[in-house]
């Protein structure tokens, strides 16, 4: 793999990996007060690490917040590993951040989004070889 390719990988996952401190730091302070914002840096985080894979495997992407997308992208490479049940962790990409489609996702379900996004980071960052 040529530098450049992997300085962007890296640039990737150190960008998804400031979405999961943000995720910590707001989980520490008052997890109820801050379940959309979780969520919404769950729904990032998991955005970056997928398409970190997809730019490791040399696929092309339309630019998109689809997580679904993104999702069945990966699983054509390697369905096995992508086995992931996003639930509606797609919504809190742009949607729902606007006060038109105002939500505020209960404790319950944000625990959900942080354990979907847990699980894609532990997942990429076990199949990335830099």
């Amino acid at each position: 793999m040529k530098k450049e390719k992997s300085e962007y990988i890296k640039n990737w996952l150190f960008r998804a990996n400031e979405d999961i401190a943000v995720i910590e730091s707001l989980a520490g302070i008052n997890f109820e007060f801050y379940t959309s914002t979780i969520c919404f840096h769950a729904q990032q985080a998991s955005e970056k690490f997928l398409k970190a894979f997809l730019i490791y495997q040399d696929i092309d992407f339309p630019k998109t917040h689809d997580l679904d997308f993104l999702l069945m992208e990966c699983q054509k490479i390697d369905k096995h590993s992508f086995d992931i049940d996003l639930k509606s962790l797609t919504d809190f990409g742009v949607s729902i951040r606007y006060p038109d489609d105002f939500y505020v996702p209960e404790v319950n379900e944000t625990k959900e989004y942080i354990a979907i996004a847990t699980k894609i980071k532990n997942l990429i960052e076990k199949l990335i070889k830099l």
